[in-house]
């Protein structure tokens, strides 16, 4: 299975689109995850607008990230695409577990929860995470204190309980975003933890899973 994985658009996804175009022959990916961030605080119908084009190179599976519209998961649901926020879904050998927004920041964005909230919402799902052979855990905001979660003053401000959450269940990938800057791999004892970079400048990863839980990934910089 190849996954074409993009966050942080904000309302601009010409690079990106015109990278699906161009390459839809060669690359032919089987899903496209957005981890959130698809507008920059609207307008609501650009949502639909940039989901149902990225729909026409591959599945899209989408959840919130804090700077979109305060109805986002009303709008993902109205578009073409699969919303995962606060879902799980099953596609034969690999799961998939959601859920947008951020943790608390400093700006009071629409889409901002407690980390009592967050916790909360994905220990739901921890039977499902711990027991199943392949499971990506899809977030918007990183996990605190990895290479994901740093900005430019070297703050980690990623969230504590997506991090409890993978110490305690160990998700095969936590694919993230938020932090812009800090595109990065990193690991959480065998969890790999990927924030791409914002698509918004060109920022993306190509991720293969293969028979027997092989992994392959890619950060990729479209000009």
């Amino acid at each position: 299975m190849k996954i074409f994985v993009i966050t942080d658009i904000h309302s601009k996804y010409e690079t990106i689109l015109n990278y699906l175009k161009k390459n839809e022959s060669s690359n032919d990916f089987d899903k496209i995850i957005v981890t959130g961030d698809i507008t920059n605080f609207g307008p609501e119908n650009l949502v639909g607008d940039i989901l149902d084009k990225l729909s026409d190179y591959g599945e899209v599976y989408a959840i919130p990230g804090n700077c979109d519209p305060k109805n986002i998961t009303e709008l993902i649901d109205n578009s073409r695409a699969i919303n995962l926020h606060d879902n799980i879904l099953v596609l034969d050998d690999l799961v998939l577990v959601g859920f947008g927004g951020s943790n608390k920041t400093p700006f009071d964005t629409p889409n901002e929860f407690d980390e009592e909230i967050i916790y909360e919402k994905l220990n739901r799902f921890k039977k499902d995470l711990i027991e199943n052979k392949t499971t990506i855990l899809v977030t918007h905001v990183p996990p605190v204190n990895t290479g994901t979660d740093k900005t430019e003053t070297d703050l980690h401000v990623g969230s504590t309980s997506v991090r409890k959450i993978i110490e305690e269940t160990q998700p095969t990938i936590n694919i993230c975003g938020h932090v812009h800057e800090s595109i990065a791999v990193d690991k959480i004892q065998n969890t790999i933890i990927i924030n791409p970079g914002d698509a918004a400048t060109g920022h993306a990863c190509i991720l293969e899973i293969i028979d027997d839980n092989q992994i392959k990934y890619e950060l990729i910089e479209i000009e």
